[in-house]
């Protein structure tokens, strides 16, 4: 299955598109977004976490209480 690899004359090929695209001064603008938004993704994650242990505990507590 050598249809689906995709090799350095491809990446290469992505990256003067991308940069033809958006140009050489909005690359950095745009990954420091990207950048921020992956951070923020992964916060949020972890929130989601946070949130579920307080529930976990207030069950315990129940079951030793009783």
């Amino acid at each position: 299955m050598q249809l689906l690899t995709i090799g350095w004359p491809e990446i290469l090929l992505v990256a003067l598109l991308f940069l033809l695209l958006f140009g050489a001064k909005k690359i950095p603008e745009l990954m420091r977004g990207l950048g921020k938004g992956v951070k923020s993704f992964k916060d949020g994650m972890n929130g989601v976490n946070d949130l579920d242990e307080p529930n976990e505990k207030k069950e315990q507590e129940k079951q030793t209480k009783e």
